[in-house]
């Protein structure tokens, strides 16, 4: 069994629901177990900037699935909660990523590991960094790069409290 973080946004429609509904399909799936689940954080777009602000969260799965294989349901369940391909880093009704397999590093056409934007985006760190206080991922402590990058970052990632108490509810 693997430890997996997925990362999971959506800025389109009823967004915590699609958030709720992505971590339902995937605690419904046989081989995938979900250990932990952030809070919900309201974050501005990234990217491509002129779309809704997102809700973003992580949580923190156990899975015998291999990382293609894990990637191939995450996707199926994207597009089965209305996602449809569109601009690179546009809006979306839900989007899973995940963000590391175990220890495992690799770079295939369509997976990374870790993800390669990881380090680089609060709206992920913030959340990861929630459920796994004290750990590190690919060699790094979560908790000190949240600190450097929330004085380094101009992004705005704040904690949506309503969100939350929806997103706990529903899942």
């Amino acid at each position: 069994m693997a430890e997996v973080g997925i990362g999971l946004g959506a800025n389109l429609g009823d967004r915590c629901n699609a958030i709720a509904g992505a971590l339902t399909a995937l605690g419904a799936t046989d081989g995938v177990e979900i250990l932990a689940v952030s809070s919900v954080y309201a974050t501005p777009p990234w990217g491509v900037v002129e779309q809704p602000e997102f809700l973003n969260a992580c949580a923190l799965l156990r899975t015998s699935f291999a990382p293609h294989v894990l990637l191939a349901r995450c996707k199926a369940i994207e597009g089965a909660l209305g996602r449809t391909p569109t601009v690179r880093w546009g809006p979306r009704a839900i989007d899973i990523d995940l963000l590391f397999y175990d220890d495992v590093m690799m770079a295939t056409p369509d997976l990374t590991l870790p993800h390669p934007g990881l380090f680089e985006r609060l709206f992920v760190l913030a959340p990861l960094a929630e459920i796994m206080a004290g750990r590190s991922v690919a060699g790094r402590a979560l908790d000190d790069v949240v600190a450097q990058r929330a004085t380094a970052d101009s992004e705005r990632v704040r904690l949506d409290v309503d969100a939350t108490a929806q997103l706990q509810s529903a899942i």
